[in-house]
Formats: C-alpha cells, sequence, structure tokens
C-alpha cells in the first residue's frame, strides 16, 4: 500500500484532498504546523479542532511547532511578504521540507497539500507552486488532488499510485465546488474559509510590525500580540492591558521573569502585563493606564499593586489615572 504524508491545516481544502487519496487505499499521516501565528490557541492534542478533523477521517496526525521558524521568516522572507507580514512563499516551502524530513523518517512515498491553483494570489499560482516544491527537493512527489488534472502529472499518478481520473482540476477563489464535493463525502465539518494564519490579518499585522521596528522579538514577545490592549512606553518597553477575565488568565500565564504585573488594588479592574524596561516612569505610566481601564478610572487617585515576576516582594503604587490624551498618545493601533 503507498503512503502519504498531508500537510494538513483541518480546513476544508485539506480535509477534502487528504479524502480523495484515503478513499484511493492510500495510507496518510497528517502533518499540521501550529505556532503563535495560527488562529487557534488550543493545545496541540486529542481535542485540537485539527486533530478531531483527521480523527473523523480515519487518519493520524502529528503535530510540529514551528513559531520560531515562522518568526525567522517574517524578519528575513526570501520571497517577500504578502500583504500583511505574511511570507507565504517561504512558508509553503519551508512545509514542503518538513514534509520531506517526514517522509524519510516513516518511509512515506509522496506528499498531499490541499492547494487549489489560483485561490491564493501569493503561493498559489502555477510558478510558486512549481518553485516550493523545487525548494523542497520533491520534484514530481507534491499531489495536489483538488487542481490536480490541471498540472502536468505527478509520479503518484504516473506509477499507478493514485487514479489521476478520479481527482480533480478546480480552480480559482470560488468554494462552491468544494463545498458541493463535501457534502457528497460527507464532511459536515470544517472551519469559515477566512483563513487560520494571523499574519494576514491587518490589526495583527500592525501590531507585528510596529513590534519588530522597535526591537528584535522573540516568539514570547509574539504571543503577546494576539491578546489586549498594547500600549508603546518606550522604544523596547510595552504595557498590555487584558479587555476580560479570560484575556487576565492568558496575560499571566505569558509572563516572564522581569515582566511586571499590575493590577488595582481597591478598584475591580484588568490585569496589565509590563516587559521591557521597569523604569520608575515606565511603572507609573502602566499604572496610569491600568487605573484607567478600571472601576476606579473617575477617581482622582488609584492605588496600583505591582508586582515583578520572579522578584521576592509586590509593591504598590498611587497614581492619578491617565487621560484620555495619554491613551490615545501610546496606544498601539492601526490608523
Amino acid at each position: 500500500m503507498p503512503e502519504a504524508v498531508a500537510l494538513f491545516s483541518g480546513g476544508l481544502d485539506s480535509q477534502l484532498a487528504v479524502k480523495l487519496i484515503v478513499d484511493q487505499g492510500v495510507a496518510v499521516e497528517c502533518l499540521t504546523a501550529v505556532s503563535v501565528f495560527h488562529q487557534s490557541s488550543a493545545e496541540p492534542d486529542e481535542d485540537h479542532p485539527t486533530a478531531r478533523a483527521a480523527r473523523r477521517l480515519g487518519v493520524p496526525i502529528t503535530f510540529i511547532d514551528v513559531s520560531s521558524d515562522m518568526l525567522a521568516m517574517v524578519k528575513n522572507p526570501s520571497h517577500g511578504l504578502g500583504s500583511g507580514m505574511n511570507p507565504c512563499i517561504d512558508c509553503r516551502a519551508f512545509l514542503l521540507r518538513k514534509a520531506a524530513e517526514r517522509m524519510a523518517e516513516t518511509g512515506a512515498d509522496f506528499v498531499v497539500t490541499g492547494e487549489v491553483l489560483g485561490q491564493r494570489p501569493m503561493s498559489q499560482r502555477g510558478q510558486p507552486m512549481r518553485q516550493v516544491v523545487r525548494e523542497a527537493g520533491l520534484e514530481g512527489l507534491v499531489l495536489r488532488p483538488l487542481c490536480a488534472r490541471r498540472l502536468p502529472p505527478t509520479i503518484p499518478e504516473q506509477r499507478g499510485w493514485v487514479d489521476r481520473d478520479r481527482l480533480l482540476g478546480l480552480e480559482g477563489r470560488s468554494r462552491k465546488p468544494q463545498i458541493k464535493l463535501a457534502a457528497e463525502l460527507g464532511i459536515e465539518e470544517y472551519p469559515s474559509p477566512a483563513g487560520g494564519c494571523l499574519l494576514t490579518d491587518p490589526g495583527f499585522a500592525f501590531r507585528l510590525g510596529e513590534l519588530l521596528a522597535h526591537r528584535d522579538a522573540d516568539v514570547p514577545d509574539v504571543a503577546l500580540l494576539r491578546l489586549g490592549r498594547h500600549f508603546r512606553l518606550d522604544d523596547r518597553t510595552k504595557a498590555v492591558i487584558a479587555r476580560n477575565e479570560a484575556e487576565c488568565r492568558r496575560l499571566e500565564s505569558l509572563a516572564l521573569d522581569g515582566d511586571v504585573r499590575l493590577e488595582a488594588a481597591e478598584f475591580t479592574g484588568p490585569v496589565t502585563l509590563l516587559r521591557g524596561n521597569p523604569y520608575d516612569e515606565n511603572l507609573r505610566a502602566a499604572a496610569r493606564l491600568t487605573a484607567k481601564y478600571g472601576k476606579g478610572r473617575d477617581e482622582p487617585s488609584v492605588a496600583v499593586d505591582v508586582t515583578q515576576i520572579g522578584a521576592a516582594e509586590p509593591g504598590r503604587i498611587t497614581v492619578r489615572p491617565a487621560d484620555e490624551s495619554e491613551v490615545q498618545r501610546r496606544m498601539i493601533r492601526r490608523g
């Protein structure tokens, strides 16, 4: 029985691609990349949405964390960025190389992807689709079942591992054919077509660009971009203020030694995380902003508890809540 590694996002296209190949008697293993740049914040375990999708298809799944690799590509993209901060061509070549590595580990015969010719303006055009295959060293071994009949036959088709006549010839951005096929094949659960990559989201891309303009950020810095209100205190220092209780818990879980946690002592309000230089003026600015977003915003002064992560004793400072001009001056946002 031939074996394949499928790059698997859990979206409609990747589910269809795997289903079309499994139904031809090929043993498929799904390979799923997760990172701080993906929409889903779920842990990569058996309850992850992508794991559930693979389970419904009856195929095993392996997760790989590519956060550091993705950040390196964003900082130095060989093939440029898309409309946001998305290095789509670099990313595609990288994922194919990971699939090639997995092939070598497991003895699989070829790679499957859910790409559709013409669906994405940067990476799913003829020339870049050929280019990423060459860069990954997988010439002839990448099968794209949804658009295969618009592309030259691959080795799996030539050797009869799969029947080309049972593959599709889709092209373009319409999803109507995929939705129709999903109904025919019994695939009922799949995410919306908005995409799972935060690098294409204008708000996230703006925050990331602003961060990289001020410092050589690492993965924990990027993880903070997913939540809260962000304020620039100086070139190396930011305050991130949670917007709800869930974000308060998440913000605390992302705190590193040296970060500073702030929270109003006597009024209900958000948790703030300061990362960078915890100098007195930065602490006071973060405290003013913390007070501004709590129940004590209209008080003449608010006591704010200040705890440096990893330090022995917390402190407390009393500040006047920030006024709207300070909020507007320091907030990081588009437009």
